[in-house]
């Protein structure tokens, strides 16, 4: 997936946000969750104290949705493990 981040907005996360998304093991699920939240975390860091722009302002919103979205696969995860 690292081939397309040039093509992707917030390459500083989004191709971890992008593998969890797409990960169909549930095994490996988690992990890629992880990833994904790890990879936002450090983006949060690096741009903490920069000056507010529009596109500070447009990753920010971009990572909120993308957070909820991670929530969901990790709700889902739990479910599925409970049922299985």
């Amino acid at each position: 997936m690292a081939e397309h981040s040039s093509n992707l907005r917030f390459p500083h996360w989004q191709p971890q946000y992008q593998a969890a998304l797409i990960e169909l093991n549930h095994s490996k699920l988690l992990e890629r969750v992880t990833e994904a939240e790890y990879a936002i975390f450090e983006r949060l860091q690096s741009i903490e104290g920069t000056p507010n722009c529009d596109s500070r302002f447009t990753e920010l919103l971009a990572i909120e949705d993308a957070l909820a979205g991670l929530r969901l696969l990790k709700r889902e995860q739990v479910d599925f493990l409970e049922h299985a």
